[in-house]
């Protein structure tokens, strides 16, 4: 798990079969690299987030994983 900041969406006309809904948005992590991760929690651009990495990001996914290697997985409260 790494934190981020969202920092924006990702805009797409088509979407890929097998990719559930949700969005594509980017996000910094706390190292500076720039992402683009899938969010199915809602989260919106400024908020803080818990994004998981890799094959374990696609495992989450049941049936065929889709392309996707980046995942938020939880919001962090600024309190």
């Amino acid at each position: 798990m790494q934190q981020a900041v969202v920092t924006g969406t990702v805009w797409s006309t088509k979407r890929i079969d097998g990719i559930p809904p949700g969005a594509l948005l980017t996000v910094r992590t706390a190292g500076g690299e720039e992402l683009v991760a899938f969010d199915v929690l809602g989260s919106g651009v400024g908020e803080e987030v818990l994004i998981s990495l890799g094959s374990v990001a696609a495992a989450w996914f049941t049936g065929t994983p889709p392309p996707i290697d980046a995942l938020i997985i939880g919001s962090v409260d600024p309190r």
